[in-house]
């Protein structure tokens, strides 16, 4: 079976690809120079349906698209959908993570969850949503230089140690993206 897949981020497509078991991952040939998809959605399971709309129209089957983000309970679950800009145009994962810390400075509640949701469609039209999520804290400094994103923060408790620490085949065995796209291939493969 083959799918294509709506990223443009390398991280997110290793994972997935680590996922993909019996699944052929394939991105769209001119990926790069279709004009990105405006992620306008309130929400991780919007945005998602918006980019799998738009970028499912070019696929010639399946094609699925994934919105993330980390939602912080002390900021009100920011930055929730703008977790990738959240510094601002130009956002860097080192200056959202800086921007984070800043914002989190003396506070002690910093529970946390990354979600995850990925949109399935085909050429085009909605099939189905997967939601993921992992719950965790926001670390006091960044641990780990692997994954990225805000892995280096991001606390897993029942391990005790960030995402960052973590090599990306343990990550996959409890990371939000790896939970909704486990749904996603047993929907396709069930």
């Amino acid at each position: 079976m083959k799918l294509w897949c709506a990223t443009g981020n390398r991280g997110k497509l290793r994972e997935f690809q680590k996922l993909a078991g019996g699944i052929e991952l394939a991105l769209l040939d001119d990926f790069a120079g279709i004009v990105p998809c405006a992620e306008t959605g309130a929400t991780f399971e919007e945005n998602a349906i918006l980019k799998a709309g738009y970028y499912g129209g070019r696929a010639p089957g399946l094609l699925f698209a994934e919105d993330s983000g980390i939602e912080v309970d002390a900021l009100g679950g920011a930055p929730g959908v703008r977790s990738a800009r959240f510094s601002g145009e130009g956002a860097t994962d080192e200056s959202n993570n800086r921007l984070l810390l800043e914002k989190l400075a003396g506070v002690t509640h910093r529970t946390a969850r990354y979600v995850s949701v990925i949109a399935l469609a085909d050429r085009g039209k909605l099939v189905r949503t997967f939601r993921g999520t992992v719950e965790g804290r926001i670390a006091e400094s960044p641990r780990g230089t692997n994954g990225f994103g805000y892995d280096p923060l991001f606390f897993y408790p029942p391990l005790g140690c960030t995402f960052g620490e973590l090599p990306l085949e343990e990550k996959n065995l409890r990371s939000h993206r790896s939970a909704a796209f486990r749904l996603l291939v047993d929907f396709l493969l069930g």
